[in-house]
């Protein structure tokens, strides 16, 4: 009877001790939580006419957030005329003219405020300061802009500057070093908008109050996907994401616990990325890109999926017209990956890409941009895209004539 009261009590102590030992780490943990961030590598230069407008918080959040949650729910986007959208991309090497590009087709078909944050390698900031600059008064008025430099954690920078491209993986870091801005929409450098930002913008609204972020599927049809063909590490749904157009509710990616499958402790986002380069860099092909999916493969709950139309890739239009909303409503934005804007193999991007590029402010868009396009369009039909390079025009067109419908009105 006393080897069992002793075997007792002993179990008895181990306990106790186990959990104070708990309660200790989780006791650190908060503390170093409450203190930390991410070590950045150099601050942020501001530059531009303004540092900008930031929003009120997104719903999904605590305390007094949630009352802000009542009033943002629904899509009631009426109601945020002046709403501000927020547009970041990350540009290194010869990637101005191309940023440049996608900037004016950001400015063109907006009607509501922007304010563009350009992340550039330190050389570039001269020539995007000097270029945004210079035009016309009237475009100015549409837009703030913000540049800074490329940031990285200091003790794993080289690691992540030489992921996938050069600076690509700046991206995972933006609501890291973006502290004060609460949603922001990210996009390559090789993006064309075709419709107002708003109109994405918009789609934060539509978040339910687990998600956090949206993207679009990599793929429409599984036998051409990559992913399920090929990856070498968990990924996003059936055909994984994209990430060349994203979405973010950066409150929420900021304060949100992720699970995981390198611990059985849930981590935010700042806590989550160095284990799991760490983990899968053996593994992955498309950099940040993979550790995206990676991420969402295990938090599924937390990512809204918009329609292909909100990027559209040549992988749409390649193999045959594969993006049904596309097809049904027109390009909304097109993404020219793999430097289809500068070569010769999907001419129907090209063409869209130098129509927007050579477009001069003030002009008028139908005779100038419209016209000169179609006309560019109809010499690439001998190509699969360029078959369906009507769908690149169907919503620009709207666009247009929105435009130009302000304009007439505004006489």
């Amino acid at each position: 009877m006393r080897c069992y009261l002793h075997a007792f009590l002993l179990c008895v102590v181990l306990t106790l001790c186990s959990l104070l030992y708990v309660f200790s780490q989780l006791a650190s943990t908060l503390e170093d939580r409450d203190e930390g961030g991410v070590k950045e590598q150099g601050t942020a230069g501001r530059s531009g006419p303004d540092t900008g407008h930031f929003l009120r918080k997104k719903p999904g959040l605590t305390g007094r957030e949630e009352d802000l949650d009542r009033e943002r729910s629904g899509s009631a986007i009426s109601e945020h005329r002046d709403e501000v959208s927020h547009l970041a991309m990350v540009a290194c090497g010869p990637r101005l003219e191309e940023t440049l590009t996608m900037l004016k087709s950001a400015v063109l078909f907006s009607k509501k405020p922007l304010h563009f944050y350009v992340f550039a390698e330190d050389n570039l900031h001269d020539s995007f300061r000097s270029a945004l600059n210079s035009w016309p008064r009237r475009v100015l008025n549409k837009f703030k802009f913000t540049i800074y430099p490329i940031t990285f954690p200091k003790d794993n920078a080289n690691e992540w500057k030489k992921l996938f491209k050069p600076c690509a993986s700046q991206r995972l870091f933006l609501p890291l070093i973006l502290k004060e801005v609460d949603s922001l929409l990210y996009v390559d450098t090789d993006i064309l908008f075709l419709r107002p930002v708003e109109d994405i913008w918009a789609l934060l609204s539509q978040f339910n109050s687990s998600q956090l972020a949206a993207m679009a599927p990599e793929h429409e049809e599984p036998r051409t996907g990559w992913y399920n063909r090929f990856a070498r590490h968990p990924y996003y749904g059936k055909t994984g994401i994209n990430s060349g157009v994203m979405l973010m509710n950066m409150t929420r990616l900021r304060q949100t616990f992720l699970k995981n499958d390198m611990t059985a402790f849930e981590l935010r986002w700042e806590e989550i990325l160095m284990p799991l380069l760490q983990k899968y860099k053996l593994n992955i092909t498309w950099g940040d890109q993979d550790l995206l999916n990676i991420i969402f493969h295990h938090n599924p709950e937390s990512l809204y999926v918009f329609p292909c139309q909100w990027n559209y890739r040549p992988d749409h239009c390649i193999y045959g017209s594969n993006c049904q909303e596309a097809e049904q409503e027109g390009v909304f934005i097109l993404h020219g990956n793999r430097g289809v804007y500068h070569d010769d193999k999907q001419p129907a991007f090209r063409a869209v890409y130098e129509a927007i590029q050579k477009y001069q402010f003030g002009e008028n868009m139908e005779g100038s941009l419209l016209q000169p396009l179609e006309a560019s369009l109809e010499a690439t039909r001998h190509t699969y895209c360029g078959r369906a390079s009507h769908l690149f025009t169907k919503c620009l067109k709207q666009s247009i004539m929105s435009v130009h419908r302000d304009i007439t009105q505004s006489r």
